[in-house]
Parts: C-alpha cells; structure tokens; sequence
C-alpha cells in the first residue's frame, strides 16, 4: 500500500494545488479583490504566492522520494515514483505559471 501511496503522492497534490490556484482566481475575480501589498496588485502577489507554494510542495515531495528513509526498496517502484514526482512537479509548473502571471480577470 505504501508503494501505491508513493507512486501517487505527487500527482494526487498537483491535483490538490492546481484546483486550489484555480479556485483563488475565481475568488479574486468574483470578489473583485483589489489593493496592493509589497508593491503588487493584491491578486497577483496571492496567486504568485499560491504557484510559489504549489512547486515548494512538489519540490519537497521529490526530495522526499530521493530520500532514503522514505524512497521505496524495489527498482521498479522506487523508478515509477521519482518519475510521477518529477512529472507533478512539471504539471505544477506548467499548468499554473498562466493564472500567475497573465491577467487575472477578465
């Protein structure tokens, strides 16, 4: 079971993330959140912060699976999910970088 677990870690929290990035875009746009914090437009810096934190959460969860104590034993599992991590890890990156940087409402 574990091993199911470490195969599908990576693309299950892509999921997690990419619903979660996409769900703050559509509250920002139908609360009409404005202002500025940092010098940014509020939404921009929330959805830069929330992309910024997807890929920490990949990057952690494919260092997680290179570790020893938690890599799996067998080839072919510990193979299979370093590749899934490294595939979520890409997915995250690709698949938030528009909401975060192109306009955020339309």
């Amino acid at each position: 079971m574990r091993d199911v677990i470490r195969i599908l870690i990576a693309p299950l929290v892509w999921l997690a993330a990419f619903s979660a990035v996409y769900g703050l875009h559509g509250l920002i746009c139908g609360h009409g959140i404005t202002g500025t914090a940092l010098g940014l437009p509020l939404p921009r810096l929330l959805l830069l912060a929330a992309y910024a934190l997807a890929i920490l959460l990949q990057l952690a969860l494919l260092a997680a699976l290179y570790h020893p104590r938690v890599s799996a034993t067998e080839g072919f599992t510990r193979f299979v999910s370093r590749a899934t991590g490294w595939a979520g890890l890409v997915a995250a990156v690709w698949t938030l970088l528009p909401v975060a940087v192109t306009s955020y409402c339309g």
